[in-house]
């Protein structure tokens, strides 16, 4: 969705950002299913209902992963200009060295780890949809700047509902003050770019006020 307002808002038609949008959406499942696996986080449940590795196996998650990732490069690689996929490529390895840094416990600090394990997608969701709309990269900064208050307001809510991350090093009240000032700078930065960036206003309001 992020990625589908951002091209919008930047003057190309939100259904040219879909192969985009589909690709990332592709990497983020990949991660789950990964994640999953007994090698790292060992969880045998996903949202409600039986892990993929779980339900069918180990190796099928592996390949599971493998495939979803194979197929978030094809739809990328779909587009005239190599931009989308670069980004999308940075991305993934961004968040693959954030869990890297967490599962061996060697992050410097609780900032780089979230930037990278979940804010490396958010701000790829921004640039996703900024290349697809042939933004030049001069003209991408203040979309950028909101792409990374965008992946921290999500983190800390996040944590918030699930009582760790930043509720265990600042406190309950702490977390909801920080929340508070990532929506306002995310905020801050949509007014000052030049576009119609209502939605992305909207879903900055859902992020901020979100209950699960």
């Amino acid at each position: 969705m992020i990625c589908l307002a951002t091209a919008e808002a930047a003057g190309a038609e939100a259904e040219s950002a879909l192969p985009a949008a589909a690709s990332l959406e592709l990497v983020h499942a990949f991660s789950l299913v990964h994640d999953d696996l007994p090698a790292l986080d060992d969880d045998s449940e996903r949202r409600g209902r039986a892990s993929t590795w779980a339900r069918y196996g180990e190796a099928v998650g592996i390949l599971t992963g493998d495939a979803l990732l194979a197929e978030a490069f094809r739809l990328a690689l779909s587009y005239p200009s190599p931009a989308v996929a670069r980004e999308l490529a940075q991305a993934t390895l961004g968040m693959i060295g954030g869990q890297y840094l967490d599962i061996t416990d060697t992050a410097p600090d609780e900032v780089t780890l979230h930037r990278l394990k979940t804010g490396c997608l958010f701000a790829a969701s921004v640039g996703l949809g900024l290349w697809v709309a042939e933004v030049p990269e001069r003209d991408q900064a203040l979309w950028r700047a909101f792409g990374d208050e965008l992946g921290l307001l999500f983190q800390i809510v996040d944590d918030i509902l699930d009582g760790d991350g930043y509720v265990l090093s600042h406190g309950a009240e702490g977390a909801r003050a920080l929340a508070d000032e990532a929506a306002a700078s995310a905020r801050e930065r949509l007014a000052a770019i030049p576009a119609d960036t209502s939605i992305l206003g909207d879903i900055v309001e859902v992020l901020a006020t979100r209950t699960a």
